[in-house]
């Protein structure tokens, strides 16, 4: 499939279970995938806390899984691979539902990500992200750094 195709969603979940077991533990779903675009969800059931929210470590896992989904339908994993660098979350409401991420990247940042990469043999990127409850409010933002870097450089 090439990276201007819709991914297979499945595919992309069993990838990330295998990838990082806490995603398969915490029942991470990829809903939604394509080149720049990935939505992910993840339930409040069996990611509670001791006030029948969503523990927060729950949510700060469905933070900084995006990155990698959002990687591997955008660049080509044969040439770079990426890794976290830092992260914030900001909780902003109790998640009482289950609670959906959504990470891009416009074109132009994939080009400027992946010439710097090409010519530096890494690269540094920003994902703001919001992570919505059923109703669409927002319960924590999110700015994770990452790097993006050139295989056998």
């Amino acid at each position: 499939m090439s990276r201007n195709d819709r991914w297979d969603v499945d595919r992309l979940t069993a990838d990330t279970w295998g990838s990082v077991p806490m995603a398969e533990h915490t029942r991470i779903r990829v809903v939604e995938a394509e080149a720049g675009r990935v939505v992910l969800t993840m339930p409040l059931e069996g990611n509670g806390n001791h006030i029948g929210t969503m523990y927060a470590g729950a949510l700060f896992t469905l933070a900084e899984i995006p990155g990698g989904t959002l990687f591997l339908t955008t660049f080509d994993p044969a040439r770079y691979y990426p890794v976290v660098k830092g992260m914030t979350i900001q909780f902003r409401r109790f998640a009482v539902s289950d609670i959906t991420v959504e990470a891009r990247l416009a074109a132009h940042e994939v080009e400027a990500i992946t010439t710097l990469a090409d010519a530096d043999g890494k690269a540094d990127y920003t994902l703001n992200l919001e992570l919505r409850d059923v109703d669409g409010e927002v319960v924590a933002t999110s700015s994770n750094q990452y790097q993006m870097r050139a295989h056998g450089r």
